[in-house]
């Protein structure tokens, strides 16, 4: 799988290949009176994720994510809906989380994460008659589940907890006295991550369990972590993983191999050897041969990832997508073993595609969409089922993740979970924008427009720029985007150079580069926004987080075109980034030639600190108070800076949010986007008369 992001993530749902069918909706017209989308409605909002077709092709099970207006969370429960009728009907739902189905290969019984109040296990739902049980008692969350082919065992990944570094001891505590806490020693390179905190002592195993419960068996062990998802051989003797085993796995994060383990006597190989990535092994169906994810790591900010194919023991690996200049993102081998459906990122579209063993791609459909909607993220999940029914999570600018499926060249969309009440919603239009970059590159533009506006009427503009820097948007249902539109603002979101899906070229133009020409392309598509005669030229906005956060800064410095601003979770001083971040093998190695403490020059000139003594737009600084990613102090290092030299900016920050999770619980999404648009209010100029 492509290596993780670390510094954060008119409608076309279907069909660019000859025969396949358009499933793109248009919003049923409402009933009633049409009413402006509020932050309110963001505890309406449920979208599909994760499908899973069953193994005869009949039905799918899905996660279904909605909110919880009670508890201000994203409940997720497990859905069954028929490939025939479309009809569905709940199979896990309740006060917790239920989480990742998986089909036992008869289908008789969907295994799957439960997480309550008992803490996360692993437990079955036997179809008939209908009961689930769980089948363990874990100290600790499982990470990803497969069945074995027999249906007998499920094998799964999980922390074994560990013995930490001990330092000394402290006095011993007279009965019943107050003590404070004891002291906390790390060793580790990466001590804390951005979506779990401050790492416990021990690391990820592979376990294996009867599917009927009983004890599990601990297969891996070692000073190193196995957090690859385990993939069964066919034969059932052995599982493939992926994991960083080598001696300076601490150092190196990005170095994993794929390793076979045979399942009886726990013997353990590797299958790869070379430098970068090897990930996400995947046995075919007659276990001849195992495809994997990787790419040759020279340090560079963006590689693709290819998918490759090796025999079973580890001989002759080929690239079977290095000539197609795309990424890919997932892989599942077709039923027949002659080809892999992939899915990948095209021009700011999420497709679905069939990969040949010969490197032929043909797309199959588009538009695959994700469940997580403040922004317009690319994103989406496919799966196959053994008779070659295919399910996918597709959506639009209008309508968040819903059930697709193909079978036997026909497609059909199963699901219509915000159909109802959303077609009661005015929700903001949103049109391609044709944009040229200062050097004559193509740069993919989309804006939304204000529900209501009058043709030719000119209404305030916020820019709103995608982090990463290496994501994509696209044509998606965003929260953010209808909110600030229902708030009188278009919204002009886009891909620059750096973004994915444009070849790997164009991600790379910003090596060693960001910020750097990026900064014309944004500045590119506000002209092309003016031009369109939507933006008012003097009612200019930019926000964006993380990467966008940190571009957002940058154009602060650069330029006094915009009324104000909002920076989201940025970097604000590459050295202390590089130190403070979750994953400080990443930013010195990657995104620059040394580390700082060495040639600091680098560092600085591309810091938004560098450039405060420019800056004279009131800027906004907003951040999660448990980001580990771009850490709290990046946001408040630049907020002091800000008051010091006397410009207008305040500090939002949202508790207990990590990086990832600023927008996770739905109150805190909307009054973020609200504090944003009451700033931008605040220096928005009255509409001309």
């Amino acid at each position: 799988m492509p290596r993780t992001v670390l510094i954060l993530v008119a409608s076309t749902l279907l069909g660019a290949s000859p025969g396949a069918a358009q499933t793109t909706q248009t919003p049923a017209p409402a009933d009633g009176p049409v009413t402006a989308f509020t932050g309110n409605d963001l505890f309406k909002l449920e979208a599909a994720r994760d499908p899973q077709v069953s193994p005869d092709g009949r039905a799918i099970a899905y996660v279904r994510q909605s909110g919880d207006v009670m508890t201000d969370r994203n409940r997720a429960s497990i859905w069954l809906v028929d490939v025939a009728s479309g009809r569905q009907r709940p199979l896990v739902t309740g006060a917790g989380r239920y989480t990742l189905p998986r089909w036992s290969p008869d289908g008789t019984r969907i295994a799957y994460i439960s997480s309550d109040e008992g803490g996360a296990q692993l437990a079955v739902r036997w179809l008939d008659p209908g009961v689930a049980s769980r089948i363990t008692n874990l100290p600790d969350s499982p990470e990803s589940i497969a069945w074995s082919p027999d249906g007998r065992s499920i094998a799964y990944s999980m922390r074994a907890p560990g013995e930490g570094l001990k330092l000394g001891m402290a006095p011993d505590k007279p009965e019943g006295a107050q003590w404070a806490p004891p002291l906390e020693v790390y060793d580790r390179v990466t001590y804390r991550t951005d979506d779990g905190g401050y790492i416990r002592p021990g690391h990820t195993r592979l376990f294996v369990v009867a599917a009927d419960g009983g004890a599990p068996r601990q297969l891996t062990f070692g000073h190193f972590g196995d957090d690859g998802a385990p993939a069964w051989t066919p034969d059932g003797r052995s599982l493939l993983f992926s994991a960083v085993r080598n001696p300076g796995w601490q150092q190196d994060p990005f170095n994993s191999e794929v390793y076979a383990l045979d399942v009886a006597s726990g013997a353990l190989r590797p299958l790869t050897t070379r430098t970068g990535p090897d990930d996400a092994p995947l046995p075919s169906p007659d276990g001849s041969r195992i495809a994997y994810f990787g790419y040759d790591d020279t340090r560079r900010t963006y590689e693709n990832t290819e998918l490759y194919v090796m025999d079973r023991d580890g001989s002759a690996p080929r690239s079977l997508s290095g000539a197609l200049d795309l990424s890919i993102d997932d892989a599942q081998w077709a039923p027949d073993g002659r080809s892999l459906f992939v899915s990948y990122d095209e021009k700011g579209s999420k497709k679905l595609g069939r990969l040949g063993l010969d490197g032929s791609l043909r797309q199959l459909v588009q538009g695959l969409a994700g469940a997580a909607m403040d922004r317009p993220y690319t994103g989406g999940g496919f799966s196959v089922g053994r008779s070659g029914t295919i399910a996918w999570t597709g959506g639009d600018t209008t309508r968040p993740p819903d059930i697709y499926a193909l079978k036997g060249g026909s497609a059909q969309r199963l699901t219509r979970l915000n159909e109802s009440w959303l077609a009661a919603k005015a929700l903001a239009p949103v049109r391609k924008l044709a944009v040229t970059a200062p050097d004559g590159k193509p740069i993919d533009a989309w804006l939304a427009i204000p529900p209501g506006r009058q043709e030719g009427q000119r209404v305030p503009l916020i820019l709103e720029i995608h982090g990463g820097p290496h994501t994509a948007y696209g044509p998606m249902f965003s929260t953010d985007n209808q909110l600030y539109a229902a708030g009188g603002y278009a919204v002009l979101y886009t891909n620059p150079r750096g973004s994915t899906s444009y070849g790997e070229a164009f991600a790379k133009a910003i090596d060693r580069a960001y910020p750097g020409e990026d900064y014309g392309d944004l500045m590119a598509a506000v002209d092309a926004a003016i031009a369109s005669g939507v933006a008012d030229p003097d009612n200019l906005f930019v926000t964006g987080g993380s990467g966008g956060g940190v571009l957002t800064a940058w154009i602060v410095g650069k330029t006094d075109r915009f009324k104000a601003a909002a920076t989201q979770k940025p970097v604000i001083n590459w050295t202390s980034e590089a130190l403070t971040m979750d994953n400080t093998a990443f930013t010195s190695r990657y995104w620059f030639d040394n580390p700082p403490w060495v040639d600091p020059e680098p560092y600085w000139k591309r810091s938004p600190l560098s450039l405060v003594g420019n800056v004279r737009t009131p800027t906004l600084v907003v951040v999660g108070s448990n980001d580990y990613r771009t850490p709290v102090s990046e946001a408040e290092q630049y907020y002091a800076a800000l008051q010091l030299a006397g410009v207008p900016t305040a500090l939002v920050k949202v508790p207990e949010a990590s990086h990832g999770g600023i927008a996770a619980r739905p109150s805190q999404a909307a009054a973020k986007a609200a504090a944003i648009l009451s700033w931008f209010d605040k220096y928005r100029k009255p509409a001309a008369p």
